[in-house]
């Protein structure tokens, strides 16, 4: 691969058009243009779509980016590492995946220990859906998969399911929704507004059947593909929500939200998927030495259910 040439695409994707990128380059537009074409041609794929007056990245050009802001980051890393003169000691490199239905709350707890090993950490992380996700781990793209659900079987991926714990699930109400919740759970959602995940969460087909088996009909006035913004307009007074237990103190606070109830019949796990049977990568063993001792610790879990009483 011509790397100057997927600088120059780099250039383009960053600044929006050819024409910015050709003054900050230096370089008139049409030269700009004709290696960008030399770059597709090599790659067998067009990079940019015309929108109107401007120029879309197609998904093939989003993937190629993806991979060109790693190659120039780490470019300027090494740059600025060696004009500080500051001692060079070659950090872990930790690319990981996160499945785009996993808590944005979940995966920073889970996260967080790989940060805080004493090495020095480069973490690289993707969110995408799962599918894709596992396809970068089986080409070695990725060396750890996080998700809401394990590896599906029959997929043809050599890989592990390493699973990080369990939480029940909760329900979360702003005060004057949490009002309307009359009587005893979970009787006391049947008729409230309800927000919900969409269907690739894996809670969703449990959270249906949970409410046929109690003979509860919620209002559904909004679907999520997104937790966090569902829980902001969880917390904006439009409708009560569900999330893991093992964060509903740090919702309540962070949502100005309480708990209407909690159920022990739903709940999410959560799963490392790996290439290793046996986890050697350090980055890969504190997340799941943290998750299962401190996250999801059975004690931890007692304690929510004596303050729940």
């Amino acid at each position: 691969m011509n790397y100057k040439h997927l600088h120059y695409f780099w250039s383009v994707a960053r600044a929006g058009s050819i024409a910015k990128a050709s003054e900050k380059l230096f370089i008139t537009p049409q030269t700009l243009s004709g290696q960008i074409k030399l770059l597709e041609d090599q790659l067998g794929h067009a990079l940019f779509r015309k929108s109107g007056r401007k120029l879309e990245l197609t998904e093939e050009g989003r993937f190629v980016l993806d991979y060109a802001e790693d190659i120039f980051s780490l470019g300027a890393e090494l740059e600025s590492a060696l004009r500080s003169g500051a001692a060079l000691q070659q950090a872990i490199e930790f690319r990981v995946g996160v499945a785009d239905s996993v808590p944005k709350s979940v995966a920073l707890r889970l996260l967080e220990p790989a940060m805080q090993l004493a090495e020095p950490v480069r973490m690289v992380c993707r969110e995408w859906k799962l599918d894709r996700l596992l396809s970068e781990l089986a080409l070695h793209r990725l060396d750890l998969v996080i998700s809401d659900a394990p590896m599906p079987p029959g997929s043809g991926l050599k890989a592990f399911n390493h699973q990080l714990g369990r939480s029940t699930i909760s329900f979360f109400a702003a005060p004057a929704i949490a009002a309307q919740c009359k009587g005893a759970f979970p009787a006391s959602l049947d008729g409230v507004p309800m927000l919900c995940m969409g269907d690739d969460a894996a809670v969703w087909g449990g959270f249906r059947s949970w409410l046929d088996r109690h003979g509860i009909q919620p209002r559904i006035v909004a679907e999520f593909d997104d937790g966090a913004l569902m829980k902001a307009f969880g917390g904006a007074g439009h409708g009560v929500f569900m999330g893991p237990s093992v964060l509903a103190e740090e919702i309540c606070r962070q949502y100005g939200v309480t708990v209407v109830g909690e159920s022990e019949e739903l709940t999410e796990s959560f799963y490392a998927v790996s290439v290793e049977r046996r986890i050697t990568h350090p980055c890969v063993a504190a997340i799941t030495e943290a998750a299962r001792t401190a996250l999801f610790a059975p004690k931890k879990a007692a304690a929510r259910k004596r303050r729940s009483r």
